[in-house]
């Protein structure tokens, strides 16, 4: 699997959205083009320090010029959101993937819940603005801890989004009541939620309380759940041999497949590195992943011919894969 081509591009602005939240306005090179996104996509961006992370687009996918994005200054950031916030600089260089969609707004004419919690707003922004765009059926319901903290609210209270939005700040107007916002939207309305995951299990089980099939509901998930090892036992060591080469890597306990290859120095991108994003999507040729990912659906890890090496492990001594 060879590395994906990069986009090239230049922070073109960069202003506070919110207390902790930055907005970046990324454009492309002169005489170069962006590739087009769809709402709820997010892109890679390749940060100082060799950091690799992603990130929801906010903007209208009807802008073909820019990217927009926020980014929350997270308590326990590993380094992305870090350097978003302390290294980059208008007018730095930056490199990022094409955008990619596992968050995608469906073509249907139902009424769309769009419902975010903190930072999750960004992707559910960019939905917001289509269907202003477009003149299509929704609401959209904002929570935060305190108002200071929720971003885009100048946007959220004027032009097309006013009339469709809902605001709710903890602080000040105490728990949100999931259950009495989806009893108030009309029959046969879709659901789409981003934010913390608490947040979203949340949203989810009451939609469940009420019998919303499976099919309307829809969530981005910024960080996994923890997944266990294979039917309860421990992480074993095991090993990956790259198929054409024979090159064997050792993957020893306490570390991830992704880890032990790019210490062996071959090519790997990782982004999420908790089997969210599918950027480090690998092709296995023989062996069974111990899958413990949340990328892939149940039928795709059950054909064990593709796995995530940044949480996934293995079920047997030797995985083959292809990079």
């Amino acid at each position: 699997m060879s590395a994906p081509a990069l986009l090239q591009l230049r922070v073109a602005a960069k202003r506070p959205a919110a207390q902790g939240i930055v907005e970046l306005t990324l454009e492309p090179l002169p005489g170069q083009s962006l590739p087009a996104f769809t709402a709820g996509s997010h892109l890679d961006l390749h940060l100082p320090g060799g950091l690799v992370r992603p990130y929801s687009l906010s903007n209208d996918p009807a802008e073909t010029h820019r990217y927009v994005l926020g980014v929350l200054r997270e308590e326990a950031s590993r380094g992305g959101s870090v350097a978003v916030h302390e290294a980059l600089q208008v007018g730095q260089m930056l490199a990022a993937s094409a955008p990619r969609n596992h968050f995608a707004l469906q073509p249907t004419p139902a009424p769309k819940l769009l419902l975010a919690g903190g930072i999750g707003i960004t992707p559910v922004l960019s939905m917001a603005r289509q269907l202003a765009r477009e003149g299509r059926p929704f609401q959209l319901v904002y929570a935060g801890r305190t108002r200071d903290r929720m971003a885009f609210i100048d946007e959220l209270s004027a032009g097309a989004l006013a009339a469709h939005t809902r605001m709710h700040a903890a602080d000040a107007d105490g728990v949100l009541d999931l259950g009495a916002v989806l009893d108030a939207q009309p029959e046969g309305a879709e659901l789409y939620v981003c934010g913390p995951l608490g947040f979203m299990d949340a949203v989810f089980e009451a939609a469940a309380a009420r019998q919303w099939d499976a099919s309307r509901l829809h969530r981005e998930l910024f960080a996994a759940a923890p997944v266990a090892a294979a039917e309860g036992g421990e992480d074993s060591a095991f090993e990956i041999e790259i198929a054409g080469t024979g090159q064997i890597v050792p993957v020893p306990v306490g570390c991830t497949a992704a880890k032990a290859l790019q210490d062996a120095g071959l090519p790997l991108y990782t982004s999420c590195e908790q089997g969210v994003c599918g950027t480090c999507l690998t092709r296995v040729v023989s062996g069974t992943p111990d899958h413990r990912d949340q990328y892939l659906t149940p039928e795709e890890q059950a054909a064990n011919d593709q796995f995530l090496p940044c949480c996934s492990r293995a079920r047997c001594a030797r995985l083959v894969v292809e990079l």
